[in-house]
């Protein structure tokens, strides 16, 4: 379940394992913004696939139509407000519960914390590969070069304080034990 997404999502390895053939895609035109940091991203193509919610004695099918994606994800796929149009259903975060109308009865469809947990914790772990592999390209082109002797710092390469300070002394029998301060500091 996704409260934020506009699509229904489905992963390429999702649709390698349900062994449906990529021919099967129908042409995509539209993109993605920020589902990857700071790019644009193209799907594969759009599917439309059978989804079933419930049980032999109260189910209820609808034909979701998927955006097929050649990305990492920590999910087989993503059901966002496409999906809950269609049935009708209504997501509850803070219980993990989806409900929606079934022919019988509502159909309630539940997870335990600890699976919710174990999926954050992966989603976490690959969401920070993800944006460290597109971060540490531009931190490195935008940081300063790795010094291995400090002899050989420079006043550029040095850190600056950008307010005026002042050393004051923090044991009058050693000179060379100081801490700078701020010397606009107001007093309360």
């Amino acid at each position: 379940m996704d409260r934020g997404s506009g699509f229904n999502i489905l992963y390429i390895d999702t649709l390698d394992a349900m062994c449906i053939l990529w021919s099967k895609l129908r042409l995509a035109c539209s993109l993605f913004h920020w589902v990857i940091p700071r790019a644009r991203a193209y799907p594969l193509g759009h599917i439309d696939l059978p989804v079933t919610f419930g049980k032999r004695a109260n189910f209820h099918s609808e034909v979701l139509t998927f955006e097929v994606v050649d990305f990492l994800g920590s999910y087989h796929a993503i059901l966002g407000h496409p999906c809950y149009t269609k049935f009708m259903a209504i997501p509850n975060y803070t219980y993990l519960k989806l409900k929606m109308p079934g022919p019988n009865d509502v159909i309630t469809i539940s997870s335990a914390f600890s699976h919710a947990f174990t999926c954050d914790c992966e989603h976490f772990e690959l969401a920070t590969m993800v944006i460290n592999s597109f971060e540490l390209p531009w931190l490195k082109e935008s940081s300063t070069p790795i010094v291995s002797d400090y002899n050989k710092l420079t006043s550029s390469m040095a850190f600056r304080l950008l307010v005026e300070t002042k050393a004051v002394g923090v044991d009058p029998t050693d000179p060379t034990k100081t801490v700078w301060i701020e010397t606009q500091l107001l007093a309360k």
